[in-house]
This record gives structure tokens, C-alpha cells and sequence, in this order.
């Protein structure tokens, strides 16, 4: 699950990717309300972490563009100002909650998780794929009897390919979710086919039916019914 992280206070904004990372999410950040606005323009996000007070704009107006652009991105607002007015102009803008500093990432982290489930697996905390269970609280898979070991991007690739189930999935849309602002230290999408042969053939050794369907020339589909 991709986050951006929309806080201009740097040292803040490194203590959230990390723990965060620590929790298997992949975070991009932006610093300033500029580089917050390209970002949505070109990126999608399972859920965006914003903060108000923004050098160079107001974090309100991000609200104002996701809306205008139709985006159905979570966003958990974050802010020091923890009066009433802000909190419900921004939930009437959109956001879907909001988090006054200081605030323990732990708390942010399970916030974040619930919106996402709300908004992309009408909020439940575990997903059956065919025989398996995925547990998006503990980030596993399993079936009857033991876990399914998956890496961290492999789970990712899982979690993306469900969430987007029975839709075509470009190889360039799976290496900017996968990687987001690293996407650039790819020279091939080489090993795309790897993670994605690795998925699939641990989920057909489980037991489950080959869900990983290539399109030639384009990407893939998670066919499910």
C-alpha cells in the first residue's frame, strides 16, 4: 500500500516513513504544497497523510484538487491546530480524518490502515483469495494449515493486484506502486517478471488457481470472480 506524506517539518516527516516502512508500507513524501500538488496529478496513493500548515500553500486546497480531479484517495489530515473549525473543513472537504499533533505512530499507523481498509476493502481486516486469507493487520497469508511466506514486495504486488482485481495492471503502474520515487533506478521491468513469477507460483502452490493472468505486451490481470 502506497502513501504519500504531505509534511513540510522534515524530521517529522522521516520518523513517519520509517516506521511506516517498518509496518510494509511504501511512502513517498513532499515537503512543500508544490510538489504535494504534482504529486496527485501523476501518482495514485491508497491513502495520503496531509498537513495544513504548508510552505507556499494551504493544505485545505490539496483537499479542493483531489475533488476537482475526482482522485478517491484516503487522506488522514494532520495538524497542529486542533481547532473544531479546521477539523471539520477539512472533513467536508474530504478528508476522511484527522490526527492532531503530536500524535504516537502507532496511532497514525492504525488510522491510515483503517481508512484504507474502509475505502478499498469495505472495511474488513481480512480478505479470502480462493483457499487463503489475507490479514491485512498482521500482513500475511495463510491458509489452513501454516502461513504462505511472502517478501515485502511480493505482499505489496498481492495486496495492489487484489485491490485491483479482474482490471488490466500496467508493468509501469506495478513498478510506481512497488517503487514510487525510485521507479527511476530501473533500467527494465525484468524484475517485474521475477516478483511476479515468485507471486504467482507460491499462490498456485497453495493450492490456489493460476489468478495471475499476463496481457501481452501490457501487464497483468488478477482474474477473481
Amino acid at each position: 500500500m502506497k502513501l504519500l506524506i504531505v509534511e513540510d517539518e522534515k524530521d517529522l516527516s522521516q520518523s513517519i516513513v520509517k516506521y511506516l516502512g517498518s509496518e510494509k508500507f511504501i511512502c513517498e513524501v513532499a515537503y512543500d504544497f508544490h510538489t504535494a500538488m504534482e504529486k496527485i496529478h501523476v501518482n495514485d496513493y491508497s491513502c495520503i497523510i496531509l498537513d495544513i500548515n504548508l510552505p507556499n500553500g494551504n493544505g485545505l486546497d490539496i483537499l479542493k484538487e483531489l475533488k476537482l480531479l475526482a482522485k478517491d484517495e484516503g487522506v488522514l489530515i494532520i495538524s497542529a491546530r486542533d481547532s473544531l473549525d479546521d477539523k471539520i473543513r477539512g472533513l467536508n472537504l474530504g478528508g476522511d480524518d484527522y490526527l492532531a499533533k503530536p500524535f504516537h505512530l502507532a496511532e497514525l499507523a492504525a488510522r491510515v490502515l483503517a481508512i484504507i481498509r474502509r475505502k478499498s476493502f469495505g472495511g474488513f481486516n481480512q480478505i479470502s483469495i480462493g483457499e487463503l486469507v489475507l490479514n491485512l493487520n498482521e500482513k500475511t497469508l495463510k491458509n489452513d494449515v501454516e502461513e504462505i511466506p511472502l517478501t515485502r514486495k511480493e505482499y505489496e504486488l498481492l495486496l495492489y493486484m487484489f485491490s485491483n482485481k479482474n482490471k488490466m495492471i500496467t508493468k509501469e503502474a506495478i513498478v510506481e506502486h512497488l517503487w514510487g520515487d525510485h521507479t527511476d533506478m530501473a533500467d527494465n521491468f525484468d524484475f517485474i517478471y521475477s516478483h511476479v513469477k515468485n507471486l504467482r507460483k507460491k499462490l498456485i502452490n497453495a493450492g490456489c488457481p493460476d489468478y495471475i493472468k499476463a496481457v501481452y505486451g501490457m501487464g497483468y490481470k488478477f482474474v477473481i470472480s
